[in-house]
């Protein structure tokens, strides 16, 4: 899944995520602008990824903090860092939302072991239900309504457009296929959308002077509207996680493998 990253520096990222993050580095990924294809000179870079609480902290009476937030300025550029342990993201993935599988198979990886691709291998197999379709809709709706406002000021913002679609495609993608893919510029041409490829060129160059056809795309909009609760309705994926068990087994051995402060550092650097 290839996309626009020009404006990256992904060693650099690595260095700033491993100083952050005291416990161990599952998993870090870019997502944002730079994973759905349309990133300008100066987006921010997402930073989102899965770190692993030592055990000893999960014994006691109160649970440790289980997300590590971090925003700070590298060289005029805004950096956004989540993370979660790994049992608390699981447990967002089976709630199946859209944001987490999309790090999750983020090709912008920042950090990576192979307990993270043998996740990824898990949900593959029967993690994502068809019920994923709900996430994926509901901000799809969100962020249409919000341009239409925007666009009812006569503020319409290319960004939120493309939001809106990019939602959108990556939702029926992913109902119709099994197949996570964030990127708008591989998926507008399969779903007979290239010309979003022009907006998304538009809003890189950042140009605000563009007319945009507030009619067509309420209407095209619209249409992924119903195609997405087709797609729901016709989706091959299962009712409920398949594997449920196999993930608690892995969380299991990944916490007795790691969560003892062995290897950590040896495997961060």
């Amino acid at each position: 899944m290839p996309t626009d990253n020009r404006f990256l520096d992904l060693n650099h990222l690595q260095t700033l995520a491993l100083s952050t993050l005291t416990d161990p580095v599952l998993l870090m990924v870019v997502s944002g602008a730079h994973l759905y294809g349309f990133p300008s000179a100066d987006s921010d870079v997402d930073l989102r990824g899965i770190h692993l609480l030592a055990v000893p902290a999960l014994l006691g009476l109160d649970l440790p903090k289980q997300t590590v937030t971090r925003t700070w300025d590298d060289g005029g550029l805004e950096v956004d860092l989540v993370s979660h342990d790994l049992g608390k993201y699981m447990a967002l993935l089976l709630n199946q939302n859209g944001n987490y599988l999309e790090h999750l198979f983020s090709p912008l990886v920042v950090v990576e072991t192979p307990w993270a691709d043998e996740l990824r291998g898990l949900v593959r197999q029967g993690s994502i239900t068809r019920h994923v379709y709900h996430a994926y809709a509901g901000y799809a709706r969100d962020q249409w309504q919000m341009w239409r406002k925007q666009a009812e000021a006569g503020a319409a913002r290319i960004k939120t457009l493309l939001y809106a679609y990019r939602v959108s495609l990556t939702g029926l993608h992913l109902l119709r296929t099994g197949e996570v893919n964030a990127n708008l510029i591989e998926l507008a041409p399969v779903y007979g959308f290239s010309h979003l490829l022009s907006l998304v060129e538009a809003k890189q160059q950042e140009k605000v002077a563009l007319h945009l056809a507030v009619d067509e795309h309420n209407a095209a909009l619209t249409l992924l509207q119903e195609q997405l609760h087709a797609a729901y309705t016709e989706s091959h994926l299962p009712e409920k996680p398949a594997n449920r068990p196999a993930l608690n087994d892995f969380l299991v051995r990944v916490r007795l493998e790691l969560g003892w402060g062995k290897g950590a550092a040896a495997w961060n650097g």
